[in-house]
C-alpha cells in the first residue's frame, strides 16, 4: 500500500518508512503541511500517518481542511500530546486513530492494519477467492494449495488488483501505488510484474487481463 507520512523529525520519520518499506509499503514523506498539501493534491494515498506540530503549522488544521474538501483517506495521529482532550479533538476532526509518542512500530504497524480494514468494512484481511487465499499482512498468496512466494512489489501490486476486481488500473496508476517520487517507475517495470503474477495465477481461476491502451484489469475465470 501507499503511506503518506507527515513528520519533520528526520530520525522518527527514516525509522517510520524503513519499517513500512521492509512490508512493501512505499512511503511519501514530507516535513512540513506545504509539502503534505502538494502530496495530497497530487497523489493517492491508502494511509495518512499525520504528525500535529509541524514546522509550518498545527497538522489538526491540515486534517480539518482536507476533511472539509472531502479527502476520505484513513489518518492516525501521532503526536506526543496524551491528554485525553487532544485525543477526543483529534478523532472529532476526522482522525481515524490516535497514537502517542514515544511508540512502539509493531503498535503501529498493528494501528495501520486495523485502520485500513475498518476503512475495508472488513475484519480481516485474508482474500478467499478463485482458487487463492492471500493474505496481505502477512505477505503470503496460496494458489490451489501451494504458496507463492511473492516479491514486495508483487505483493503490492497484486493487493491493488485484488482490492478492486474487474477495475481497470493504468500503468501510470500502478506506478504511482507501486513506487515514491523518487523512484525510477518505467512502464516496462510495471510489465515485468504483470507477467509475473500472471504466471504465478495460472492454477487459479483469477487473470489478469490486458486492454489496449487503457491498462490491466482482475478478472474471474469461468
Amino acid at each position: 500500500m501507499k503511506f503518506l507520512l507527515i513528520e519533520d523529525n528526520r530520525e522518527l520519520a527514516h525509522a517510520i518508512a524503513s519499517r513500512m518499506r521492509i512490508d512493501g509499503h512505499v512511503i511519501e514523506h514530507a516535513e512540513n503541511l506545504e509539502d503534505a498539501t502538494a502530496f495530497v493534491e497530487t497523489g493517492e494515498y491508502d494511509l495518512i500517518l499525520l504528525d500535529i506540530m509541524l514546522p509550518d503549522g498545527d497538522g489538526r488544521v491540515f486534517l480539518k481542511k482536507h476533511r472539509a474538501g472531502n479527502l476520505d483517506t484513513p489518518v492516525i495521529i501521532l503526536t506526543a500530546r496524551s491528554q485525553v482532550s487532544d485525543r477526543i479533538g483529534s478523532l472529532d476532526l476526522g482522525a481515524d486513530d490516535y497514537v502517542t509518542k514515544p511508540f512502539d512500530h509493531a503498535e503501529l504497524e498493528a494501528r495501520c492494519r486495523a485502520v485500513l480494514r475498518r476503512k475495508a468494512g472488513k475484519s480481516q484481511t485474508i482474500f478467499e477467492t478463485g482458487g487463492i487465499v492471500f493474505d496481505p499482512v502477512a505477505g503470503v498468496l496460496s494458489v490451489r494449495g501451494e504458496n507463492v512466494n511473492l516479491r514486495n512489489r508483487e505483493l503490492r501490486l497484486f493487493e491493488v488488483l485484488i482490492n478492486a476486481p474487474r477495475q481497470v488500473f493504468s500503468k501510470q496508476k500502478l506506478a504511482d501505488r507501486l513506487f515514491s517520487y523518487d523512484e525510477d517507475a518505467s512502464e516496462n517495470a510495471i510489465e515485468v510484474y504483470i507477467g509475473r503474477l500472471r504466471k504465478h495465477l495460472i492454477p487459479s481461476d483469477l487473470k489478469i487481463t490486458t486492454l489496449r491502451g487503457m491498462g490491466y484489469r482482475l478478472d474471474y475465470e469461468g
